[in-house]
């Protein structure tokens, strides 16, 4: 068994895409997932569960949410692992509260990439290695242009963003 990690993009925003976590840790024990628990109300789901089983849950999961619930929201998966690796060495060394991680459903095409506008939304700054795109945004989430529409358009995938306290809350929550 594996941990690993689900990121809902959408959940409990703004009073929209409601779910209950409990719903959520439902969904996915009822998939076969063992030791599912949530962390806040924004769709963040720890696990362990099977490889195999994985490979097709995340649709799995997004086709549930639409049937019972009414709205799309895209599943995002990473292991403990991959966590762990995306904290490990940041592109930027500023403080937690100017960081934030978008994670990607796929790894971007390096031509894709090389679109991207660097000075799109200044002074925020972006770095895209791997299947995630790192974040500096000094004046906050709210206020730039480097937005999930943005990065979903331009690399040809879905994304999910989350602050890095987040994240650096859900891999210490994958070893308790």
């Amino acid at each position: 068994m594996t941990t690993f990690l689900a990121f809902l993009r959408g959940v409990n925003v703004g009073g929209k895409n409601k779910l209950r976590m409990q719903d959520l840790v439902d969904l996915f024990s009822a998939a076969g997932c063992k030791n599912v628990r949530t962390y806040i109300q924004s769709g963040n789901v720890i696990f362990t569960a099977d490889v195999k089983l994985v490979a097709k849950l995340a649709a799995r999961i997004a086709e549930q949410i639409q049937e019972r619930f009414g709205y799309q929201t895209p599943v995002i998966l990473r292991t403990a692992s991959q966590l762990q690796s995306i904290l490990l060495n940041p592109p930027f060394k500023d403080s937690a509260e100017t960081l934030h991680v978008m994670l990607l459903a796929q790894v971007p095409n390096a031509l894709r990439v090389k679109t991207l506008e660097p000075h799109r939304s200044p002074p925020d700054e972006f770095a895209v290695i791997g299947q995630e795109v790192y974040l500096k945004l000094p004046n906050g989430a709210a206020r730039t242009k480097l937005t999930n529409a943005y990065f979903d358009s331009r690399l040809a995938t879905v994304s999910t963003m989350r602050n890095w306290r987040t994240l650096t809350k859900l891999l210490e929550m994958t070893t308790d």
